[in-house]
């Protein structure tokens, strides 16, 4: 496992200076009441998550866009593969690619140990 990334929280005012196009879902770490810590500074939520990093295990594993296995896929992700976890539901983990996405939903069971 690499090191643990860090990364910077914004300082000073945020305003709220208009709309604001929403991001398609699937793409950006952003829900109505999570974000990625590293979208503080443009992006309004609730609450900004700072992600844990951990590996998919030896399977590769379908990142979803929501925590359905009927769900549409958003990607599929080799062994190996560094993810951010932002939060966890029952057997449901919302994680991450990087601030950036792509983000969805992955079973709790395909990480590594």
């Amino acid at each position: 496992m690499s090191g643990a990334t860090t990364y910077e929280v914004p300082s000073g005012p945020l305003r709220l200076a208009g709309p604001v196009v929403r991001p398609e879902p699937g793409t950006l770490p952003l829900r109505g009441d999570l974000a990625h810590i590293a979208l503080a500074g443009t992006h309004l939520a609730a609450h900004y998550v700072i992600p844990h990093a951990r590996r998919i295990g030896a399977q590769e594993t379908i990142m979803y866009l929501a925590s359905r296995d009927d769900s549409e896929e958003v990607m599929r992700l080799e062994p190996g593969t560094e993810v951010e976890v932002l939060d966890v539901a029952s057997e449901w983990l919302w994680v991450c690619l990087g601030p950036e996405g792509p983000s969805g939903y992955i079973k709790a069971d395909c990480l590594e140990g």
